[in-house]
């Protein structure tokens, strides 16, 4: 049956009317009975009960008291109330007090059930919703966003202070370091939660295309628009417009963003008719706008728009003590997805991690710990299974381990000739060559450079690719 595992307490002080309810309902339900408030407070507190259906007079009792009792408790059933008295006030009186309805005596089972029924499905979508906002909170909210470090307090600070208002933010920082993540928290704790959040990455579209994503276009306004298209702006409206890398738009656009977000009106392309929009903005850069201002590459206008209030991400390398938060994260995120419950970083790898300055940031210590849960074999990550530009940097060659042919051990004098930088070079591109297994791509990457950069130096050396 549907509604078996649903619990119900009836209360009445008729043993008739008690034993005729649970003899009709407990087919489909779980029927508990009380024959006044003190039977039906000790039931209520000893057992998980989803529906209170009480009489309005129990006794010398009241059932309203009852009800108000019971809805102040932490995980409080339904409540309908049943009078012979029925009538719009007592109606009126019992929705007030937080009854979810009412019957009139004398009942009709079929009816009641239908009114049951529907006040446990009423209960269980009330339930999914408050797990949806949970959800939400924890994927969006200011949880998501991971740290404890001294670095991070204004962060977290400016965050609560902003989001519910309906300031213009700039966020700022190097890549990798949770700007979205940054502006999706301000968005889900802001006044307008259940409003889109829509975001748009600047660098990845040319000056046309990201005009036509912002403000839409019109049929035929340029090669290829076959048809009329709305813009982001329009997408967002009511909600947030979350604009990463900012920094990467061209001036013309500039200058169109700037009334959108000043005037709160935009155009689509090949259009000349002013559309209002009701959207919050969001922006996000890893680039110095107040120094592109002064080369003229920014508009100083649309800077001052942008940066009503800002928020500053600091790297990884200046909020260390939050490593181990995040690698417990990313552990358990990539476990899960990996089917490797409960992997674990051996002390030698931990130690690795905390020691590396992480140019890349959170987004490349994510990666880090994806490719170490990839590769274990067992429940451990050890050194092995790390990516190889943290293997390399840990031990021997560069930090007093094993010391290599092409390496002078510690201590060692450095020689005139070990100063020329062609030769370090050359010596370097060889170690990083011997080290992958003679693996050029691996190689480059190993030495921070492109492949056809070390392409280039091994046609320099003489070497060509096999």
């Amino acid at each position: 049956m549907e509604f078996l595992d649903n619990t119900i307490l009836i209360v009445d002080d008729e043993k008739n009317t008690r034993e005729g309810l649970r003899l009709s309902l407990e087919d489909e339900f779980d029927v508990y009975i009380a024959a006044n408030i003190a039977e039906a407070e000790e039931i209520l507190k000893n057992e998980a009960v989803d529906v209170m259906l009480t009489d309005l007079r129990i006794g010398g009792e009241n059932g309203m008291e009852l009800i108000e009792k019971t809805l102040a408790r932490s995980k409080p059933p339904v409540c309908i109330l049943m009078t012979a008295y029925g009538s719009v006030d007592v109606a009126v009186e019992a929705m007030k007090k937080g009854a979810y309805d009412y019957v009139s005596k004398p009942l009709n089972i079929d009816e009641l059930e239908i009114v049951i029924k529907r006040a446990i499905r009423s209960r269980t979508v009330e339930e999914e919703v408050v797990a949806l906002k949970a959800q939400v909170t924890e994927r969006y909210g200011l949880e998501n966003i991971i740290g404890h470090s001294a670095a991070m307090e204004p962060v977290f600070d400016t965050i609560r202070q902003v989001a519910p208002s309906r300031a213009t933010v700039l966020i700022e920082g190097e890549s990798g370091t949770g700007k979205e993540l940054v502006g999706r928290a301000i968005h889900h704790l802001s006044g307008r939660p259940k409003s889109k959040l829509v975001t748009v990455h600047c660098a990845a579209l040319s000056e046309q295309l990201l005009e036509s994503e912002l403000f839409g276009h019109e049929r035929g306004a340029f090669t290829g628009a076959m048809e009329r298209r709305m813009g982001r702006f329009e997408e967002a409206n009511g909600g947030t417009l979350f604009l990463d890398e900012i920094g990467e738009i061209d001036l013309n656009t500039q200058v169109k963003l700037l009334r959108a977000i000043g005037e709160r009106t935009i155009e689509r392309l090949g259009s000349n008719k002013p559309q209002k929009v009701d959207v919050r903005v969001v922006a996000a850069t890893n680039k110095d706008l107040s120094e592109m201002v002064r080369e003229g590459t920014f508009r100083d206008d649309l800077f001052f728009r942008l940066n009503v209030v800002a928020i500053s991400m600091p790297p990884l390398r200046a909020r260390k003590e939050d490593i181990i938060l995040l690698v417990e994260a990313f552990l358990k995120e990539f476990g899960e997805e990996n089917g490797k419950h409960g992997i674990e970083l051996t002390n030698e790898s931990l130690q690795l991690l905390l020691d590396y300055d992480w140019p890349g940031n959170v987004r490349e210590l994510r990666t880090a710990i994806e490719h170490g849960v990839v590769m274990a074999n067992g429940s451990k990550i050890g050194v092995r299974h790390l990516p190889l530009f943290l293997r390399d940097g840990s031990h021997e060659g560069f930090r007093g381990g094993n010391s290599s042919p092409d390496t002078p051990p510690a201590g060692e004098a450095v020689r005139d000739e070990d100063l020329n930088l062609a030769r370090v070079e050359e010596k370097m591109i060889r170690l990083a060559l011997k080290r992958t297994g003679d693996n050029r791509t691996e190689a480059a990457q190993l030495l921070g450079i492109s492949r056809r950069t070390m392409q280039r130096k091994l046609k320099e050396m003489g070497l060509t690719e096999s």
